[in-house]
């Protein structure tokens, strides 16, 4: 009897234990993957995820397309309007509950 509630216990231990160190090892990886430096491929993706965001706020919308793009939007936009109403399309709506 004895024994079976100290198999008992340490089976219980075991599981907190595990859980505890799985998780403390989660967080350092990700405190880890933070300090270390990125390896070029994933430097290279940022960077250019950078330049395009300072490109597309110079343009104020897309980077380098062309006036067939822009006709394209402003027709789905039409469809869109007839389809759905009226108002400004191109923002998120704004909700308020009562």
């Amino acid at each position: 009897m004895i024994l079976h509630q100290i198999l008992r216990l340490s089976s219980i231990f075991r599981s907190a234990v595990s859980i505890h160190l799985r998780r403390n090892i989660g967080l350092s990886a990700v405190v880890f993957n933070k300090t270390k430096e990125l390896d070029p491929v994933q430097k290279l993706f940022v960077d250019k995820l950078r330049e395009y965001n300072t490109k597309s706020k110079q343009a104020g919308g897309p980077v380098d397309a062309g006036p067939e793009f822009q006709k394209d939007m402003n027709e789905a936009l039409a469809r869109l309007q007839r389809a759905y109403g009226e108002g400004d399309l191109t923002k998120f709506p704004e909700f308020k509950f009562q």
